[in-house]
């Protein structure tokens, strides 16, 4: 097992802060300076240089987190391959997923991976695109799941599956418009949008800048963190307009209880992705829940 003070120094190296590696590891801020230092004096070099509340790694302190690096996913392939040795797939997957994926794609998904690999420890993580990407890392998940636009290059992503925004209001008597709506008609109602740092809002936004129009200028009614919470406003709001995954709308159209709204001139597509931590090789179980889900949306390796 590697050494404890190694998980220390990594997780002040991340946060560049001995508050914060503290509050991941749940011990407190002395035993991090403790650790840090132990391991200093082990070395005979400075890892951190301290300018008041600021912290850097020093030329000593990058190289050994490089190698700490390689040291914890050596440690990692290794456990992955003495528990195969049992000839079961043992361990924990820990997933991340931004909302649109984590209530309606990956849920459907993880029962059949269960039953292929039931000794394997899963928890998902729902939360947007932004927190999924930070969690990552800070080596808080195995593998994630986003929609948007943004990119990290501190992350690879892998595209598995497209996915379209659809503007959507409360049903009405005379139905859905049979043909799209203005834009500038559409954009005066109420509207109804993901937070600040959602792959749905990103969408949105990118797509309306290239027509010259700022978010800041709209009436937007209400913000919310899901999904769900958009469609049981637009329910009850017969004013109000929200723009959501056309993959969370099936039982609501069907259902009666909203409607298609066709724009002219706006096209919202977006790319479902898969995403880790660059130039880290994935774990074997998330490896493992990769490939499934490949497999699911028939998806070339």
């Amino acid at each position: 097992m590697p050494d404890f003070r190694l998980r220390v120094f990594q997780a002040v190296a991340r946060h560049l802060s001995f508050t914060k590696a503290a509050q991941e590891l749940y011990i407190t801020q002395p035993a991090v300076t403790k650790h840090v230092r132990e391991l200093e004096t082990t070395y005979g070099q400075r890892l951190f240089e301290r300018r008041g509340n600021r912290v850097s790694l020093t030329e000593a302190g990058r190289l050994l987190l490089a190698h700490a690096d390689e040291v914890a996913q050596l440690h990692a392939q290794l456990t992955d391959q003495l528990q195969e040795l049992h000839g079961e797939a043992t361990g924990r997957l820990r997933l991340g997923a931004s909302t649109t994926l984590a209530q309606y794609e990956l849920p459907a998904l993880l029962p059949g991976f269960q039953r292929r690999y039931p000794a394997l420890e899963l928890t998902l993580l729902n939360a947007n695109s932004e927190q999924i990407a930070e969690a990552l890392l800070q080596g808080q998940l195995d593998l994630g799941f986003v929609e948007g636009r943004a990119k990290s290059r501190d992350l690879h992503y892998e595209p598995l599956l497209a996915d379209e925004l659809v503007a959507v209001r409360r049903a009405t008597a005379a139905g859905a418009p049979r043909q799209p709506l203005p834009l500038a008609e559409v954009l005066a109602h109420p509207l109804v949008l993901r937070e600040r740092g959602s792959g749905t809002l990103e969408v949105l936004e990118f797509a309306l800048r290239e027509q010259k129009i700022k978010l800041t200028n709209l009436r937007v009614a209400f913000y919310f963190d899901n999904t769900e919470a958009i469609k049981t406003y637009l329910e009850a709001a017969p004013d109000a307009l929200g723009f959501v995954s056309r993959r969370a709308l099936t039982r609501e159209l069907a259902a009666g209880l909203l409607e298609e709204v066709p724009v002219a001139g706006l096209r919202l597509p977006r790319q479902f992705e898969a995403l880790w931590v660059q130039g880290q090789p994935l774990t074997r179980p998330a490896d493992r829940f990769l490939r499934f889900v490949r497999q699911q949306y028939n998806l070339k390796e």
